[in-house]
């Protein structure tokens, strides 16, 4: 099987998007992608079986992206053959107004995988600190004490607010989840390449938005948020991968590569074994079935 170097995706140190590719050129094609895909679905669907009755790891799985840079495909291809029940995909869209009433990690936090299950969050917690940080307009509804205009949001609010998540994710790492977070990292060019084939392409017409360009044209501002973002919040207990996205098949690849290597480096995972005394009495048992 080839593996790629991942360890070169993971942010260890401060990082520069602009320094980082957007697309990772290899040999193979995308049948062989597909191949080996396949092959990391499958042994993770059976590693999360064997996880599920042990009860003793949850997954998180943090995919940020701009618009187009194929979370939702990715989702669909790397945990197709999940047992439904071992993962839960949630998407998160514009805060409600009872959500608005809580701290911005609570609804979050309602959707965290109970140990032995996978949740795959389709935008996550950190858009508090992107989309909100773009638009700072937006928090003046969540009606926080002290923040009545956006001038009182100062920058170290937003210092406040990452060190807020990286608690969060420390307690969760302290107490059994796994947290992988992915950056889908695409260029501008293949954003506009992506927007026009859904206006060329009627099947795909639903997907398009006018607010899609209006946000593109905040591309710069994304991106200093983003890195920011990730500079602070990556952590040996919830590291963020700088994904190479311009090639779909490339990065589901990639994710679908870390999220193998860290799950099959686990120790301990195994199934449950059954007591002595229940072993012992297996022959009763199977007499007790034929019998009735």
């Amino acid at each position: 099987m080839k593996n790629f170097e991942i360890e070169n995706l993971k942010v260890h140190a401060p990082i520069k998007l602009e320094e980082r590719s957007t697309f990772l050129k290899t040999s193979l094609s995308d049948e062989k992608k597909n191949e080996i895909l396949n092959q990391y679905r499958e042994e993770l669907s059976q590693h999360q079986d064997i996880m599920y009755a042990q009860g003793k790891y949850a997954v998180l799985i943090c995919l940020q992206g701009m618009d187009t840079s194929g979370k939702d495909s990715l989702i669909r291809e790397v945990f197709k053959e999940f047992n439904p029940r071992g993962v839960i995909v949630h998407s998160f869209k514009n805060p409600t107004e009872l959500e608005l009433k809580h701290d911005f990690l609570w609804r979050h936090y309602l959707q965290l995988p109970a140990r032995g299950k996978y949740a795959v969050f389709n935008r996550t917690y950190y858009e508090n600190v992107l989309v909100t940080r773009v638009h700072p307009e937006y928090i003046l509804n969540e009606h926080i004490p002290g923040i009545e205009k956006v001038g009182d949001i100062t920058p170290e609010f937003w210092d406040k607010r990452l060190r807020q998540i990286n608690d969060f994710e420390k307690h969760l790492s302290e107490n059994g989840t796994i947290i992988l977070k992915f950056f889908l990292h695409m260029s501008k060019e293949e954003q506009r390449e992506r927007l026009l084939r859904r206006l060329e392409n009627e099947k795909h017409h639903w997907k398009f938005s006018p607010g899609d360009l209006k946000e593109r044209e905040l591309w710069k501002e994304y991106h200093e948020c983003y890195e920011e973002a990730i500079n602070k919040t990556s952590t040996s207990y919830a590291p963020w991968y700088i994904i190479p996205s311009d090639d779909k098949e490339t990065s589901r690849l990639l994710v679908a590569q870390v999220i193998h290597d860290k799950m099959m480096s686990l120790k301990g995972v195994k199934e449950p074994e059954l007591s002595d005394e229940i072993k012992a009495n297996f022959a009763l048992y199977k007499k007790m079935l034929r019998k009735n």
